[in-house]
């Protein structure tokens, strides 16, 4: 029998913001990269001289620190996978998340004390993989995305001994664990080597494509759906297992992991609060909270649904919601400034007559009403809109106000 154990959350870190934003809202442990060979190198990373920085607000925060080493370097990237370790020995982090083999062997000559972890990357898909993993050196290994309830369990029972970890959330990709090669085909920019552009997610011409097998006839596989002139044919669902956080708990598995170094910051706050809340919430006897799955829908622009996780019976967790529907983050709190005066970060056109509400964590969700706030320019210029992409004093004496948090339309 499996030890009933809370779940680490373990959540994405794609530049200083993100960071800090992941530690307010909850996170348990952070992932990240710094230069070229993490699986995100592409605008969601550290420069190395911020890497100390970083380190030391999660620290602070008491949270832990995963290196995220997982590309599939070529032979002449090896030396800038050795030069990498050698920076990583000046600001060690608590564990170093890897893929190819290689890689693997380098970290354990150069960072022997640092843990091992294995990226979903290499596709560990049964016990067999996971044990060749620990006597190898690794502590952890984050299971193959593919992955159905029943195969995860028979792993977990299988192997008590290695911490696994697991996708809960976020963009899945049409590839076999992520590891697709049509960004390098089509664009020359390997997505292996963290420099994948997406084309799964552009628009192709296809007009009334329905795929079936010859054996299954009327059971259709594959079906575009045109848009105008073009579909997303190639486009996978997101992942969101947050209705199953009790099940993975009741395995002992040791982290659940959000994807989303690349997302915004304020997505990021709204996903790490709801699994935050939902992992106490059901760890400690309760329910899931009922705001769970309407708040994963807000920020979403693709269909939830729970992928693998029931193999013969997938389920569709939620829809995006329509243009109308949808309450987009406005601002950023940054700092305080006086009594009632705070500097923000205007992340979408704020106008003044709006109610709006606070995403505070707890999925505490505080209203302000409009007439409640006022709007100035740094110069201390009134307005009554403010704009994406600057930078403002919003004047309003809430309690609810706290630096980091977001504030986003309210209804």
């Amino acid at each position: 029998m499996i030890k009933t154990k809370k779940p680490e959350l373990l959540c994405p870190a794609g530049n200083m913001e993100k960071l800090e934003t992941a530690l307010i809202y909850g996170a348990d442990a952070v992932y990240f990269g710094a230069g070229n060979l993490n699986l995100r190198s592409q605008g969601a990373g550290f420069g190395w001289e911020e890497l100390p920085e970083a380190l030391k607000k999660i620290s602070d925060a008491g949270a832990s620190s995963y290196f995220c080493l997982n590309a599939y370097p070529r032979e002449k990237d090896l030396d800038s996978v050795r030069a990498d370790l050698d920076k990583l020995a000046e600001s060690t982090p608590d564990g170093l998340i890897v893929a190819d083999p290689g890689v693997a062997l380098l970290a354990r000559k150069t960072l022997p004390e640092v843990p091992l972890h294995i990226s979903t990357q290499a596709n560990t898909g049964n016990s067999e993989s996971v044990r060749f993993w620990k006597e190898f050196g690794a502590t952890r290994v984050n299971l193959a995305r593919e992955l159905s309830a029943l195969d995860i369990r028979d792993i977990a029972e299988k192997c008590p001994d290695t911490e696994l970890e697991i996708f809960v959330h976020g963009a899945m990709c049409m590839a076999l664990s992520g590891r697709c090669f049509m960004s390098a085909w089509m664009n020359n920019r390997s997505a292996n080597m963290g420099r994948c552009t997406h084309p799964c997610r552009f628009e192709y011409k296809a007009t009334g494509i329905r795929v079936e097998e010859k054996t299954r006839p009327g059971e259709v596989f594959w079906e575009s759906v045109e848009d105008e002139d073009f579909t997303t044919i190639y486009a996978a669902e997101d992942l969101c297992l947050i209705r199953y956080i009790k099940f993975f708990t009741d395995l002992g598995i040791a982290a659940l992991k959000i994807e989303g170094r690349t997302k915004s910051s304020s997505y990021l706050a709204q996903a790490v609060d709801v699994y935050r809340t939902s992992i106490d919430a059901v760890s400690g006897g309760g329910h899931l909270p009922k705001e769970a799955v309407p708040e994963l829908r807000n920020v979403s622009t693709r269909p939830l649904s729970t992928g693998f996780l029931r193999k013969n019976n997938p389920s569709r967790v939620a829809l995006p919601p329509e243009s109308g529907e949808k309450r987009p983050v406005l601002a950023r709190l940054l700092e305080k400034r006086g009594d009632d005066s705070w500097l923000v970060s205007v992340k979408s056109r704020w106008e003044e007559s709006r109610n709006v509400t606070v995403i505070a964590p707890a999925l505490s969700r505080p209203s302000i009403a409009t007439g409640s706030y006022s709007f100035e320019k740094l110069n201390g210029e009134k307005v009554d809109t403010v704009h994406s992409g600057t930078e403002a004093l919003l004047r309003c004496d809430s309690a609810e106000l706290q630096q980091g948090y977001f504030i986003r339309l309210g209804e």
